[in-house]
């Protein structure tokens, strides 16, 4: 089963500082079209800022965005896996936690985010091959396993 690491692998991450506003960080998540980004303090992952606490935490709570650090506003119980676990894993704790997005750490330190979209894409790769085993299985044909992965 496919590890979180390798679905991560390559990925540009984008971070905050904890000091930029919430406009600032809304624009830049527009820009490269995510949903959420890591926030940090010098080297240090302090919390996440996604499209829900800018709904929640600022435009319900009529917060002015281009005032707001996005520190009064972030998430702070992070929800984090390692490059380590399984895709798998990762939904399912995804769906404990209610979340969308997932820190990755390794050794204590950010390796990627991933969303529930990166593991849902892996989740439909990982079955559709599981299907084409099978019915090569079942009807004898000649399977070429060098698929991408």
């Amino acid at each position: 089963m496919k590890q979180v690491g390798s679905v991560i692998a390559g990925q540009e991450t984008v971070l905050v500082a904890r000091d930029a506003t919430v406009l600032e960080t809304v624009r830049l998540m527009t820009d490269r079209r995510i949903g959420a980004v890591p926030v940090t303090d010098g080297d240090r992952v302090v919390g996440i800022f996604t499209e829900r606490d800018v709904m929640a935490r600022v435009v319900a709570a009529g917060r002015d965005p281009g005032r707001t650090p996005v520190a009064d506003v972030m998430t702070t119980d992070l929800v984090v896996a390692s490059p380590s676990d399984t895709y798998d894993d990762c939904l399912g704790l995804m769906q404990r936690a209610k979340v969308r997005h997932l820190l990755v750490l390794r050794d204590g330190r950010l390796a990627g985010i991933v969303s529930l979209r990166d593991l849902l894409r892996v989740d439909a790769d990982e079955k559709q091959q599981a299907i084409t085993l099978l019915n090569a299985y079942v009807h004898d044909i000649p399977v070429n396993l060098s698929r991408r992965s």
